[in-house]
This record gives C-alpha cells, structure tokens and sequence, in this order.
C-alpha cells in the first residue's frame, strides 16, 4: 500500500522544517560526549578505556532502537516515535548535567542513545518519503547540514563560553534545544503509514537479501565508525599529541562539525551534477587524505587543518548512501534505512571503543589509524556497489 500523495505535498515543508529541527538535536548528540570528555575526566576522573565504553553502550542504545524503528514507523507511521525520541534525549541532557559520578554518565548515554537513534531514523526515513527520487539526494544532504549545525552548537559554545557559564549551564540550554522538535512532532500532521494494515515478513526477507543492501550498509559502517571516532577523540588527541589549549581544541571540533555542515551545503548542490556513486567516491578520496595528514603529522597546525579536511570529506557519504537506499525500496524506507543504519551503528560503536583500547596500550596517535583504514574500505565497498549497479541497469535492459 502506497502513502496518499496530497497530503504530503500539502505538509512537505513544515514536516521538512521538523525533521531538520530532529536532525539538529541528534547533531548535538553526536558531538556532546566528545565535547564534554576533558571536563569529565577533571570533574569525575575516569581512564580512556572507560571513555570509549561511554561511547560503545550510547551506540548499544541506538542500535537497539534502529533494529526496531524501521517495521515500526512503515507500520504505524512517525508521530509517536519521534515524540518520544525527543523527549528522551531532552531527559539524557538533563541527567548528564547532574552527573557526578561513572555511572550516571553511563546511565545518560544509554538514554542519549535510545533518543538519538531515534531522531537520527526517524528523520531521515522522514526526509526520504517526502521527496521524489530526483530531489532525496539533494534532501537528504540538506538535512545532514542541520546535523552539523546541532554538531558545531556544542563544542563551540563550550570553547567560548565555558569559563563564563559553566558546563552545566551550556548542558541546561541542550536541553531546551532538544525539546523544539517535539514541539513540532505534536503539533504537525505526519504521512500515513505505509503498511497499516500489517508488515510483510516476506518481503523484509527480500529486501535483507539483496546485496546492494549489504554493501551499502558497510559503506555506512566505515563512514558511522569514523564519524564517531573523529567527533569523539580529536579533542582529546589534539590537547595530548600537540598541547592544544582544552578551549582551542573545542573550537576545531567545532570546525571539524562546520566543514561537515559545510560540505554537505555543497553536497546538496552538485549530487545532481556528479552523481550519487562519483560523489561518494570522490568523498571518500578527500578523507582519506587528510586521515593520513592527522595521523602522521608532527604539526599541530596542519593536525588542526587536516581535521577540517578530513571534516569536508565525510560530509556527503552518509546521507548520499541513504540516498541510494531510499531510491531502491520506496516501499519499505523505514525497514531498509533501519537495516543499514543499524549496520552503520555497529561501526559507531566499534571504531572509537577500538580507538579507546589502543590508546590505552600505545597512545591515541596509534588509535588514528582506524579512520584511514575505513576510508580505504569505504572506497573499494562503493567501487562494487557502481560494479553491482551497473550490472543490475545492463539486465533491466536487456
């Protein structure tokens, strides 16, 4: 069953506004933990390897909520989930900000990760529906800038204005971010379901089995994996490997989350141009470059740059994959966009854990290598993917 398209179109940019407004939260998700990390080691004192296990159970959480929200927004559509996606995330700020021992820090990881991986599915599946196949990639690099915009708010407000306000004070105004979009989630109309009247177990079973699935969602492993190994240890890296000041490090955070924005306004205008597979490709190509600056460097000035770069690298691959996954199962965006964002949360939650244990052992330079060898994996996974595509065109043809 396909959703009514007038009312749709009638709603499409308020619920675009919306989901943007969702996106910006889950920014500010992505980047917060790796933005508060120096404070919590002075404030509550724990070792590296505990860090990245903050890291390891908020992506738990979120892959926990995207095995399930795929079926569940195909079946009884978004109000509801994104509703409570918010108001979770509204509620982990708020924990975060009272925490003074490990474990509550835990305890609002696990919650920031329900949250986040909901407003992160939701949105995204959101923006896909509601945009024809010529317009999605376009859209969906469009709502990816808000995701840098939520992800820059936090670090820069914590670069300058932490000495001012404080970092409780700066977690309180998260929390009166987060709660905008719920404002918009109860108050808009949302599309209808897409299978009201019951999931289709037959054919989440073809869609798990097509390879192009796979491939696209190890493409999102890597990308997932180095996005949240990047946002969650420069900080860090910068102020031990070259003695950056904790507030200037905060600020090239921001700019790495600013080239990410920043990139994907790009992005959002030359997909039509270069394509889906050529911008991806070409992405990957530009990180990975930079990855080996910032690994290999001795100068803190050229680490600073390579984050920026490495930065307008990422910015188009995640939401260009989905993309590519909205346009081959309209029918089913919610599931296929949770099969692959699942996939990209397991190399979320693995990369910067591994980061955490090398640098444990060897120290965080060491750790730098894991985003180099994603970009790798990524461009020969997208080099088969235009392989598998060029012969599934060739086929359809003949």
């Amino acid at each position: 069953m396909t959703e009514p398209t007038i009312g749709i179109r009638r709603s499409q940019p308020t619920l675009m506004v919306a989901a943007c407004a969702g996106m910006f939260v889950f920014g500010i998700v992505m980047a917060v933990l790796g933005a508060v990390l120096p404070s919590l080691f002075g404030k509550i004192g724990f070792s590296k390897a505990a860090a990245g296990d903050l890291f390891l159970v908020m992506n738990s959480a979120m892959l926990a909520v995207t095995l399930l929200f795929g079926p569940l927004v195909d079946r009884f559509g978004f109000r509801a989930f994104l509703m409570a996606s918010a108001f979770l995330v509204a509620a982990a700020f708020m924990l975060l900000t009272l925490a003074s021992t490990y474990g509550l820090v835990v305890i609002a990881a696990v919650v920031l990760g329900f949250g986040g991986g909901g407003l992160n599915g939701g949105t995204n599946v959101l923006t896909s529906d509601i945009h024809v196949e010529e317009k999605r990639g376009s859209a969906l690099n469009l709502l990816g800038v808000f995701f840098g915009i939520g992800a820059v708010t936090i670090p820069f407000l914590i670069g300058s204005l932490l000495s001012s306000l404080g970092l409780s004070n700066i977690l309180i105004l998260a929390v009166v971010l987060s709660l905008v979009p719920l404002v918009f989630f109860i108050l808009l109309r949302f599309p209808e379901a897409k299978q009201p009247q019951g999931f289709p177990l037959s054919d989440a079973a073809r869609i798990a089995r097509d390879p192009l699935l796979w491939l696209c969602g190890f493409v999102l492993f890597f990308e997932s994996g180095n996005e949240f190994t990047v946002g969650g240890w420069i900080s860090t890296y910068l102020q031990e490997s070259f003695g950056t000041q904790a507030g200037a490090a905060a600020l090239i955070l921001a700019g790495y989350w600013g080239a990410l924005m920043i990139g994907r306004i790009v992005a959002s205008r030359i997909v039509g141009v270069l394509g889906n597979a050529r911008l991806v490709l070409s992405s990957a190509l530009l990180a990975m470059a930079a990855a080996a600056v910032l690994r290999f460097t001795s100068s803190g000035a050229l680490a600073a740059a390579s984050v920026l770069f490495i930065g307008l690298g990422f910015a188009a691959i995640y939401p260009t994959v989905l993309a590519v996954v909205g346009n081959l199962f309209p029918r089913f965006s919610g599931t296929a966009f949770g099969f692959v964002i699942a996939v990209s949360l397991v190399g979320g939650m693995l990369a910067p854990w591994i980061v955490g244990r090398l640098a444990q052992l060897s120290g965080l330079r060491q750790g730098l290598v894991v985003p180099l060898i994603n970009c790798a994996m990524i461009i020969v996974l997208q080099l088969s993917i235009m392989r598998v595509m060029k012969r599934r065109t060739g086929r359809q043809r003949a």
